[in-house]
């Protein structure tokens, strides 16, 4: 019985445009090693992605036949991806290590022709970068924080607020008039009740955002 296929994709990558054309041999050795090693492994080979002239430090995400690449993996089912050798995926260990991270987050295997058990061995130059790359992830985000809350105290101190709803003073100031306005008057037996001065609002239109009633109490105080 055969040995069931499994799909993949091949992804080349040629740094220098002085490597790119019908008469360069970078892409077709490329893809040859690449379908060699298919081959072999029972792969079966159902597209190809191709980044010319792109730098092997660019972060993956940024570069076009890789993104295409990517997107085409998450609508097709196809799950494993294969490049002619490491350095053909990322040259930076950084940008390798982040693009591999990132393609396991979302169950996509990377397979090196070359060197097949290099992306699922965690050296400890790798253990290493992760856990650098992790802190640098984890100080960004702090700062980011932080920036965000000295923002706030600036505003709060330029504007007295910020954040948080806003007051009725805030988005209906003619309301607090009104309420005021009512509040002051004195009818027989004595000062206008919240009750009285919230059914004299309701009656020149003034409603809360359910259709009620407002509340003249929070008006007479924002």
């Amino acid at each position: 019985m055969s040995q069931e296929r499994r799909k993949a994709v091949a992804y080349l990558r040629t740094s220098s445009r002085t490597n790119v054309g019908v008469d360069k041999d970078s892409d077709k050795r490329q893809l040859a090693s690449i379908e060699a090693y298919a081959k072999a492994a029972a792969l079966e080979i159902v597209a190809t992605f191709y980044d010319a002239a792109v730098s092997g430090a660019d972060p993956v995400t940024d570069r076009p036949g890789f993104a295409e690449m990517l997107e085409r993996l998450m609508s097709n089912g196809v799950r494993t991806i294969v490049v002619e050798s490491p350095d053909r995926f990322a040259r930076d260990l950084i940008v390798q290590l982040a693009g591999h991270d990132m393609l396991k987050v979302n169950g996509i295997s990377l397979i090196a022709a070359s060197a097949p058990t290099f992306f699922v061995e965690d050296t400890p130059t790798a253990v290493l970068v992760r856990q650098v790359l992790g802190a640098v992830a984890q100080f960004e985000k702090a700062t980011t924080v932080a920036k965000l809350a000295a923002a706030r105290k600036r505003k709060r101190i330029a504007n007295g607020k910020c954040e948080g709803r806003k007051s009725t003073s805030e988005t209906r100031p003619e309301a607090v008039t009104l309420a005021k306005a009512f509040a002051r008057k004195k009818p027989k037996g004595g000062k206008m009740s919240l009750r009285a001065v919230s059914a004299a609002m309701a009656a020149q239109g003034f409603l809360n955002e359910r259709g009620r009633h407002s509340t003249p109490k929070a008006s007479l105080v924002h």
